[in-house]
């Protein structure tokens, strides 16, 4: 995420959900290279040689995003969380299309490096997606840090902003969402 937020991003979001579909175009340009950034975090989870690329990955999740009809656009961070929400969808349903043609074979790997000392060996993309559920069954907040921090690249300060939460919070968040991550995966 940018170290200087660009408030024209929020300016153009609430224009836009206002109505102002010009607000749009200007709006693209403005958050391409943070969305690409974000997809960049993505797919670094990703098997090598993985067939969706960072593009189509950001313009498959813009396509998304405008589709949105129910959101009230509010802020930049909103914004961004809500792209590495639908940036997670991409690609676990690409990687369980992928799964269904080649039943069992060849898995798709992750990298929980972010989720540190949470797991010490690789994850099957749905076995934590199906783990991350369940966890956010029990803890949607905590969920969702989970999700703004290891699919969204965000620290832990700026989840905190998104979740609207102190920061002291999410540190103790994310210390039981990993404990509880590690037990669930490592049963699975």
């Amino acid at each position: 995420m940018a170290d200087t937020p660009d408030p024209n991003i929020t300016r153009l979001l609430l224009e836009w959900s206002g109505g102002n579909e010009s607000a749009l175009e200007s709006l693209f340009p403005l958050v391409y290279e943070e969305l690409r950034v974000i997809a960049q975090q993505h797919l670094r989870r990703e098997r090598a040689g993985h067939t969706l690329q960072r593009t189509a990955l950001v313009h498959e999740a813009f396509l998304r995003l405008v589709d949105q009809k129910s959101v009230t656009w509010q802020s930049r961070a909103q914004f961004f969380g809500l792209a590495s929400r639908m940036m997670r969808r991409i690609l676990i349903d690409h990687a369980r299309r992928r799964a269904s043609a080649k039943r069992g074979s060849d898995p798709i790997k992750i990298e929980l490096d972010e989720i540190q000392g949470a797991v010490s060996t690789d994850a099957d993309l749905e076995q934590f997606d199906a783990a991350l559920q369940r966890f956010e069954a029990l803890e949607p907040r905590s969920g969702r840090l989970v999700e703004l921090r290891f699919f969204g690249g965000l620290s832990i300060e700026e989840a905190a902003g998104v979740l609207d939460i102190s920061v002291a919070t999410a540190k103790r968040d994310w210390s039981v969402a990993r404990a509880w991550l590690q037990r669930e995966l490592t049963r699975d």
